[in-house]
């Protein structure tokens, strides 16, 4: 990446960022002609992670609606909505890609900077990354303050984190476009343009902190505090035989939704590591080159996020799981309505409770 929108959105794989080697077409033509098969391969891949992530991401839209959770879990639905939209794009940018297109005049300028230099995938995709902060963030304090967040995180709160999610996408992506992307001799080289070295070394080590070591950190703190306050309630609640079934079964249903974002959370890390690593080696050392097998591979494990995270949802959460399984015909006879299987489990803890 030339950053998690530089590098990670770099239409034209240099081996170099300083303005005066883009000018130099020589050796820009021979780096790009030895790349041009792999590049060629990994767009073709791209396309194909779009295809499978915007039909599954699209499955689990449905299935939250139908189960009546993109009421009761907005910034999770507000989550897929963004991965579908990213997904989406994936397509229609890569699709463009390969076209191959020669660029002349302000169309062409804008033409690059809008879709060749990914502007518009990226823009989503950041959004996105602060979108599963602010999820984390809910889960903490319904977790581990339950009675502040019941009385201080109003709906309006929530619709503005998502809002807020959208504007940090466009803040660091767009100025970040415009300033280090051009057209030069038809062909879009982006997020190369950088004005000194001292600007692109800074800026890549302050996107690795804010979205990887940042995110990490919080996902670590935040699920450690939730689980631990999981375990405390669940223990009191089994120990004294105190509170109600529906108490039991709620702690329940909150522990399947923690557990589901968790491993949300642990495939991010995983998947963005490859690419965070790569992207911060690019500004260390200025003559690593992004033309190399190592920056497509971290790229595609990058983007296996947005296609890989639905199948989290209809293997983990509960609610999405049983409006998938109705719709195999197979299965339609054997699962419970969704409504009918929270209801068994508030049961189930009531008696439990009772036995105490």
């Amino acid at each position: 990446m030339t950053d998690g929108n530089s590098a990670e959105h770099l239409s034209v794989a240099m081996t170099t960022n300083s303005v005066s080697d883009v000018t130099d077409t020589t050796a820009v033509d021979a780096e790009t002609s030895s790349s041009r098969g792999i590049e060629f391969y990994f767009q073709c891949a791209v396309v194909v992670i779009g295809v499978v992530g915007t039909a599954a991401n699209a499955l689990i839209l449905y299935a939250l609606v139908a189960s009546k959770q993109q009421k009761k879990q907005v910034l999770i639905f507000h989550q897929n909505a963004l991965d579908f939209l990213s997904s989406l794009l994936l397509i229609v940018t890569y699709a463009l890609k390969l076209c191959n297109f020669h660029l002349t005049g302000s169309s062409g300028y804008w033409f690059c900077t809008l879709m060749l230099s990914e502007n518009i995938v990226w823009i989503v995709m950041m959004s996105s990354k602060a979108n599963l902060v602010f999820i984390t963030i809910e889960r903490y304090l319904k977790g581990v303050y339950p009675i502040w967040s019941k009385k201080r995180l109003r709906k309006w709160i929530i619709q503005l984190a998502m809002v807020f999610a959208w504007i940090s996408g466009f803040a660091n992506v767009v100025p970040l476009t415009y300033t280090t992307t051009d057209v030069i001799d038809g062909v879009c080289y982006a997020y190369v343009m950088w004005k000194s070295r001292a600007s692109q070394l800074a800026y890549g080590i302050w996107y690795f902190v804010s979205y990887y070591v940042i995110m990490l950190s919080v996902f670590i703190f935040c699920y450690w505090r939730i689980l631990v306050a999981i375990r405390r309630q669940a223990s009191v609640i089994a120990g004294h035989g105190g509170g109600s079934g529906l108490t039991a079964a709620q702690t329940q249903i909150q522990s399947n939704v923690i557990k589901t974002m968790i491993l949300v959370s642990a495939f991010f890390a995983v998947t963005e590591l490859p690419m965070q690593v790569f992207y911060l080696l690019v500004n260390v050392h200025a003559n690593l080159t992004l033309l190399d097998s190592g920056y497509y591979a971290s790229m595609f494990i990058s983007f296996l996020f947005f296609c890989g995270n639905p199948f989290i949802y209809a293997t983990k959460f509960d609610p999405v799981k049983q409006v998938l399984l109705r719709l195999i015909p197979w299965k339609k006879n054997s699962v419970q309505p969704i409504e009918t299987v929270e209801f068994s489990a508030a049961c189930r803890a009531v008696q439990t409770t009772g036995h105490h």
